[in-house]
């Protein structure tokens, strides 16, 4: 049985924080993620949510705390973003080594300068190479799915490592969308708790994240490769029991009229439910025309992307980024690596938009995918175009 309400998306997500029942929330406020720490110190102020909740100083504060509760069993959670993000980037780094299960939820924003509060992914591409696992949503209903899913997912012990849940900052965050939340006997049997295994113990002293000389650095970075490439399997298969339980399937690349489509166009976030307008607009036209929506980003899904893309000719990724004097999109530089090698493989086309905050409406989408069509067939004298700048 589920409960749907009408309700903010980042009150939802602080209340499927609650459903998991945390010990630990570290946390500091930053635009746009602060309802969700605000609802979770008036849960915990209100005795609604047995855990301890701990206002930090800063970000770097908050992921340094989530680094002590997670080593000492306690399941964990924080939020941010943007340059909280990049005030915690430091710590960050040390979370996923040291294989600690800490759930972290990102309202995207754009990195400054100049100073922005509106959505980007900067600030979800400045930490991708941190070593956490990173799933991206899309609306409401699958940010509340997936942070319960984030929490099964850390804290198995054939992964141990923490994970990022990734949502547009304002577009998602300040909206009210109607959300079913499940209850919480069936979350608590869907995540049910396993004991960290290396506990901070004065008992039983252990040394974490110590010195590493030259000799076995790189085999501590490998350690921590392979942990993060096979956690592709446990992933899928959590996700695949929460569709079981709770009857909701999510995949690390999910289609909509893809199958057969000559172009596709490939987003992240909410923009693909604007774009998936667009595109049931183009195909009720009698366009070949698809979409694929990337929601893993790491660890990167390369045999799902293939295989979504199989019978297409003409791939188009937008990018809410820009890897400034790169090969552009930071998305599309992935997606051309994962086809290099291949014999078959579509004319991958990569346009970078809505920096910012910037909308692209449904016209907008239908204009940008037909301008990647030219450009596929054309050619361009750029690496990759940037859609609606002024010049």
């Amino acid at each position: 049985m589920t409960t749907r309400v009408g309700i903010e998306v980042s009150i939802a997500i602080a209340d499927a924080v609650k459903l998991c029942n945390p010990d630990v929330v570290a946390a500091y406020p930053i635009t746009p993620q602060t309802h969700i720490v605000e609802h979770l110190a008036e849960l915990v102020a209100d005795g609604e949510l047995d855990a301890e909740y701990i206002p930090v100083e800063s970000e770097h504060s908050a992921m340094s705390a989530c680094l002590g509760s997670a080593a000492s069993g306690a399941r964990t959670f924080t939020a941010t973003a943007s340059q909280g993000l990049a005030l915690m980037n430091e710590v960050v780094y040390v979370a996923a080594p040291m294989r600690l299960p800490i759930v972290m939820a990102v309202a995207n924003r754009a990195l400054s300068a100049p100073l922005s509060i509106w959505c980007d992914h900067s600030d979800m591409m400045s930490v991708r190479d941190t070593g956490w696992i990173q799933i991206i949503g899309e609306n409401g209903q699958q940010l509340v799915d997936n942070i319960i899913c984030a929490f099964r997912i850390a804290e198995d012990k054939r992964v141990l490592l923490p994970v990022m849940v990734h949502l547009d900052g304002f577009n998602l965050t300040h909206v009210i969308e109607p959300i079913a939340f499940p209850e919480q006997e069936e979350v608590d049997k869907f995540l049910k708790r396993t004991p960290y295994p290396l506990p901070l113990n004065p008992d039983k002293p252990v040394a974490m994240g110590e010195f590493a000389p030259p000799f076995i650095f790189t085999e501590s970075k490998w350690a921590h490769e392979m942990a993060i490439v096979n956690s592709k399997k446990v992933i899928k298969e959590v996700w695949n029991e929460y569709n079981k339980k709770f009857g909701r399937q999510y995949t690390p690349v999910e289609k909509h009229h893809s199958d057969g489509a000559k172009v596709v166009l490939m987003t992240m976030g909410a923009v693909g439910e604007t774009a998936s307008v667009a595109v049931d607009e183009m195909v009720a036209e009698g366009q070949s025309v698809g979409q694929i929506r990337l929601r893993l980003w790491r660890p990167f899904p390369f045999e799902e992307l293939r295989e979504s893309v199989k019978d297409t000719d003409i791939l188009i990724v937008l990018d809410r980024a820009i890897s400034y004097g790169g090969p552009g999109g930071p998305v599309a530089s992935e997606v051309k690596s994962a086809f290099y090698d291949q014999e078959k493989r579509p004319k991958i086309v990569s346009i970078v938009g809505g920096l910012g905050g910037r909308d692209i409406t449904v016209a907008g989408f239908k204009d940008l995918i037909n301008k990647g069509i030219k450009i596929a067939r054309t050619g361009s004298k750029n690496e990759y175009e940037i859609y609606g700048v002024r010049e």
